[in-house]
């Protein structure tokens, strides 16, 4: 059985707060809504054409404070200047950021408003062993931010070209 991830539903308790976030910095759509048994209603957001929803928030949190249950949700950006545009887009909402390459990825973490973590990476071309985690500048130039990684990584257990991880892996779930 293979699994592949489709979306998250969020409690949220400041709607509009949360649409107004997720759609004008992060970028999703509101691509449906409609209503739940017993007074409630789901939004459904999404960025892909492909998927009906990556996102669901149903305006039905209770607590005040940081969310306790979901560490971070992860979303994935293809190239740099993608996260360089995420960076800038929380920057200009003074969303405070940590930014930590774990070898194998470049991330971003910050809060969304009701304080639930959110990561937005972009691969690295190496795997690492997890986990690692070094702080990393985010005005370093590409070709630099490439060699600071290799630099920081190539001593750490299982560092290689993330090609030969995949294609070991690939074999690996072929082999059991």
């Amino acid at each position: 059985m293979a699994l592949s991830w489709s979306h998250t539903v969020l409690l949220v308790k400041d709607e509009a707060k949360m649409l107004d976030f997720y759609t004008r910095v992060l970028g999703f759509e509101v691509t449906d809504r409609g209503p739940l048994p017993g007074d409630r209603y789901i939004i459904f957001l999404s960025q892909q054409p492909d998927e009906h929803h990556q996102l669901g928030m149903m305006p039905a949190r209770e607590d005040d404070g940081p969310s306790n249950s979901l560490a971070h949700l992860a979303f994935r950006v293809e190239k740099m200047d993608e996260l360089r545009k995420v960076i800038a887009a929380i920057t200009a909402e003074d969303v405070g950021y940590r930014p930590v390459s774990h070898g194998n990825t470049w991330s971003v973490y910050f809060q969304d408003p009701e304080q639930n973590g959110i990561e937005i990476f972009c691969d690295s071309p190496f795997h690492v062993q997890q986990p690692q985690g070094k702080p990393w500048d985010v005005e370093m130039a590409d070709d630099d931010l490439l060699a600071w990684t290799e630099e920081n990584f190539k001593d750490k257990p299982l560092f290689s070209p993330r090609g030969d991880y995949i294609a070991r892996r690939r074999q690996e779930l072929a082999d059991a």
